[in-house]
C-alpha cells in the first residue's frame, strides 16, 4: 500500500464517513463554517454593516471560499471515483458554493449568490442519517422528473411575461418614476 493510498483512505474516512468521531467532527465543523459564511454574506448585504465592516467581511468571505475550495479539492482527491463525486448531488452543491466568489472577480454583483452555500447544510441529513427516512424527497424527485418539461414551459412563460411587462414599465414610466433599467 502506498503512502498516497493511505492518505487518501484516511481523508476519505474523515471527509465522507460520519460513523467515526473524526468524520462527525469534520461535518460539524463544516456546518458551522457554512452557517458563518452565509451569515457573513447576509450581513454584507445590509448597507450599514457593509459600509462599516465591508472590508472585514470581504476578507472573511475569501477565507471561507479558500477553505471550501480546499475541502472540495480534498473530496475529489480522496474519492475513489472523483468524476462521479463531481457530478453527484453533493459534488455539484459543493462546486456551486464556491463558484460565486470566483465569479465575483469578473461580475461583482454575483457575490451575493454565495448564499447558495446554505444548501450545503443539507449535509446535516446525511450526518443524522435522516435521508434514508425522508421518503418525501424521493416522491418529490420522481414528481419533478416526470413533469420537468411542464415546469420548464411554465417558467419560460412566466419569465417571458415578466420581461415584456418589465420592458413596458421601463418604456412607459421611465427613469422619472424610478425605472432606471429593465431588470
Amino acid at each position: 500500500m502506498t503512502t498516497r493510498n493511505t492518505i487518501q483512505k484516511k481523508l476519505y474516512q474523515i471527509i465522507f464517513e460520519h460513523d467515526t468521531w473524526e468524520g462527525r467532527a469534520f461535518d460539524v465543523l463544516l456546518i458551522v463554517l457554512i452557517l458563518a459564511s452565509v451569515a457573513a454574506v447576509m450581513a454584507d448585504s445590509m448597507v450599514d454593516i457593509s459600509l462599516r465592516y465591508g472590508r472585514y467581511l470581504f476578507v472573511l468571505e475569501w477565507m471561507f471560499t479558500i477553505l471550501f475550495t480546499i475541502e472540495y479539492l480534498l473530496r475529489l482527491y480522496s474519492s475513489p471515483n472523483p468524476a462521479y463525486y463531481a457530478r453527484s448531488f453533493y459534488g455539484l452543491i459543493d462546486l456551486m458554493a464556491i463558484l460565486p466568489t470566483y465569479a465575483s472577480l469578473m461580475f461583482p454583483e454575483s457575490r451575493f449568490l454565495i448564499v447558495i452555500r446554505i444548501l450545503r447544510v443539507i449535509r446535516i441529513f446525511r450526518i443524522l442519517k435522516l435521508m434514508e427516512y425522508v421518503e418525501e424527497l424521493e416522491v418529490l424527485r420522481n414528481a419533478f422528473q416526470s413533469s420537468w418539461r411542464r415546469i420548464l414551459v411554465f417558467l419560460t412563460t412566466v419569465l417571458t411575461i415578466v420581461l415584456i411587462v418589465g420592458s413596458l414599465m421601463y418604456l412607459i414610466e421611465g427613469p422619472e418614476a424610478g425605472y432606471t433599467s429593465i431588470p
